[in-house]
């Protein structure tokens, strides 16, 4: 019986490490973790902020998903995209998903991401949704 996702593992091209380190620590905020070792030798690298893991994995032929995606749950949203902004990160709106802000953002190398905070309909009419 499935009880939870321990991690989604998303691909980038060789030698992007540093760059991944940047985005996902710097301007996302995330700790890298330790690869073990016979994993590490692969490359790429692996992140964890709170209960939310993601693993970065060197894949030769690269090319970025143009659908698929990890949806990430964020709080504050709007600081939280303004933060991306500020450091040269896209920043989309979406407000398609009923009881929820979002907006989409690639990483460095073009992979896809969601980020999403639920919001009911009785709360303050935050800017996101004036934009």
């Amino acid at each position: 019986m499935l009880s939870a996702i321990d991690h989604v593992q998303l691909a980038a091209p060789p030698g992007s490490e540093d760059r991944l380190r940047a985005y996902y620590a710097d301007v996302l905020g995330m700790t890298e973790t330790p690869k073990p070792p016979v994993l590490a030798a692969r490359g790429g690298c692996w992140f964890r902020a709170g209960a939310v893991q993601l693993h970065l994995g060197i894949e030769q032929d690269f090319r970025p998903a143009k659908k698929a995606h990890p949806g990430l749950r964020v709080t504050d949203i709007e600081a939280y995209a303004a933060r991306l902004e500020a450091h040269g990160a896209p920043v989309t709106w979406d407000d398609n998903l009923p009881g929820h802000l979002r907006f989409y953002s690639e990483d460095p190398v073009g992979n896809r991401l969601e980020f999403l905070e639920p919001w009911s309909q009785g709360s303050r009419v935050p800017s996101a949704l004036r934009r």
